[in-house]
């Protein structure tokens, strides 16, 4: 099974790069690099939510049909798995066997983030810093600010500028949702992803705040080693069963 991992807004692809440590050895961990950062630092920023998420499928295109494979998104990255998903079935393409939402609303329930991305670079770290998810180390880095404010700004734009547009189908796959006690979003809004599920839904509660995955990486790995374990048993009895 292949693991996608998608970031959150100004995230890069090394949140994930030492998942691989503790996942199980039949999950490889591949953790997607957005535009203007990391490996990819100098390129263009994204247009649009939907320029992200053609860019995204762009760089899995190899992997949907070969694989058996998972999507894992938090924040700004569960709503790009959430079009992901979309995008790849319109394609026809081989859909994830499930897709795990975590520290995020569900969709078209209103403003995703309050940031303010017109103030002046030092104000408006001010308020990313409080979210708990970056140091604030950064803010007293000229260097550091220069270069990571114009990714946040520019992602956190692209997440407040996203358009919810029902859609006519329920996602056809396994749907899990993990939150931080601490965090704003509610317990209604995180439920109401089950509105948006074809097949089973579950919910699992960490401690902490927004960037619950950064402090809690063993328990939330725990939970994707546990629901892929139940995933490849059923695969093994629907085998076995087929072969009586």
């Amino acid at each position: 099974m292949i693991l996608i991992c998608l970031p959150y807004a100004g995230g890069a692809s090394y949140i994930y790069s030492r998942w691989n440590k503790h996942t199980d050895e039949s999950i490889l961990v591949v953790p997607i690099e957005l535009k203007g950062r990391g490996k990819r630092y100098g390129e263009a920023f994204y247009e649009d939510f939907e320029d992200a998420v053609n860019d995204i499928y762009n760089n899995i295109d190899d992997i949907i049909d070969k694989n058996d494979y998972a999507i894992f998104g938090h924040s700004m990255g569960s709503l790009l798995a959430y079009e992901l998903y979309y995008k790849i079935e319109r394609d026809n393409r081989k859909i994830p066997q499930h897709i795990f939402f975590s520290g995020c609303r569900a969709p078209g329930l209103g403003r995703l983030t309050n940031i303010n991305c017109k103030l002046p670079d030092y104000e408006f770290m001010k308020q990313v810093v409080e979210l708990g998810g970056t140091s604030d180390e950064i803010m007293n880095n000229k260097e550091l600010m220069e270069i990571y404010v114009p990714i946040l700004k520019s992602d956190i734009s692209m997440y407040q500028n996203y358009r919810y547009i029902e859609k006519d189908n329920k996602i056809n796959c396994d749907i899990s949702v993990l939150y931080g006690r601490k965090d704003s979003i509610t317990i209604d809004e995180l439920r109401s992803w089950e509105n948006q599920a074809g097949k089973s839904f579950n919910m699992y509660e960490f401690e902490g705040n927004h960037f619950f995955i950064n402090d809690n990486k063993e328990e939330v790995i725990n939970i994707i080693n546990k629901v892929s374990g139940e995933r490849e048993v059923e695969i093994c009895r629907l085998n076995v069963d087929n072969h009586r």
